[in-house]
């Protein structure tokens, strides 16, 4: 049943008043049989994704080589991606295993501000890191000079502020509209664009932010971490050693996979063509960037850098 509630005393204007006080997440209906498998999967994902992250940190944290800028970004995307996931793992465990698809509406804009927080911050968070080893390579004498200290906190904490601010306008609208008709979200989690699809109220005003908010921060972010990678390529490219060509680019090149991964998924759920877009496309292709991206980051850091390779034996050694 609905949960609905209304301060109208005219039948005819309760339609239009109704306020939803809690919505429901379908999760994967499409798999009514599974239900049990895919809470087993996503669990092991989970733990995947909790393990990995928290290798890295404590690594990190652990080995004095690593207390560079390079794994100090490290670490904050380790945490982005520990987080991200906690925000939305439990309930979709719990929509498989006990089939609660009941959200509170707090709990769902909730849900939302923080998801979108994250996101916005892991963008700014990798732009921060491709400008970071675009000095490293382009300008490596001064690399200690510009991305000193006292530069990665101010960093680290501006792209943090910036992260959870960028939300609000989204969160403070899509609050206070009204939800007439429905209130059974296709997807697995609190998703702002499957919440504008059940609006009766007008949602221009609030496209019209997201757009000026895609403007402000996405666009630019990809833009920087596109240039900044272009600089580096042409300076990797002018190396006239074999041997310089790969060690720079090995200093890049979890990074740029990262990135690539990231982006690739990112512009297959915003960018098709509206023909070829669907709710239950959308839900697939977003739960895939929002497991196998902190997923794989740990790997991809791990397999293909020495140092963090040398540092995990090291840590594991001492330990054993």
């Amino acid at each position: 049943m609905v949960s609905l509630y209304s301060t109208s005393q005219n039948p005819m204007e309760e339609a239009n008043l109704t306020t939803v006080t809690e919505f429901i997440i379908l999760g994967f209906p499409e798999f009514p049989e599974l239900q049990i498998p895919l809470f087993l999967f996503f669990s092991l994902i989970y733990l995947i994704i909790l393990m990995g992250n928290l290798t890295i940190i404590t690594v990190t944290c652990l080995e004095p080589c690593l207390h560079t800028p390079m794994y100090f970004f490290l670490c904050n995307l380790s945490f982005l991606d520990i987080f991200s996931v906690s925000v939305t793992f439990p309930k979709l465990l719990d929509i498989f295993l006990r089939k609660n698809h009941h959200i509170s509406a707090n709990g769902c804009f909730t849900q939302m501000y923080f998801f979108l927080s994250l996101a916005s911050i892991e963008l700014m968070i990798l732009s921060v890191m491709a400008f970071d080893r675009y000095v490293a390579i382009c300008q490596p004498l001064s690399y200690h000079l510009i991305m000193n200290q006292k530069v990665c906190v101010i960093m680290s904490t501006g792209t943090s502020i910036l992260g959870f601010l960028t939300p609000t306008p989204h969160v403070i609208f899509l609050s206070r509209f009204s939800f007439c008709e429905s209130n059974v979200i296709n997807h697995f989690l609190c998703d702002y664009s499957a919440l504008l699809k059940l609006s009766c109220s007008s949602t221009s005003t609030l496209e019209c932010i997201v757009y000026i908010l895609s403007a402000l921060i996405p666009f630019p972010c990809f833009i920087a971490t596109l240039t900044s990678y272009v600089y580096i390529i042409s300076t990797i490219l002018r190396i006239r050693s074999t041997q310089g060509r790969h060690k720079a680019f090995s200093t890049c090149s979890s990074h740029l996979t990262v990135v690539g991964l990231f982006y690739l998924t990112l512009f297959c759920i915003y960018l098709r063509p509206p023909s070829m877009q669907s709710m239950e496309q959308n839900k697939i292709i977003s739960v895939l960037h929002h497991t196998l991206i902190p997923m794989f980051n740990p790997l991809i850091y791990s397999l293909k850098n020495k140092d963090v390779k040398r540092s995990l034996r090291k840590v594991l050694y001492h330990k054993l």
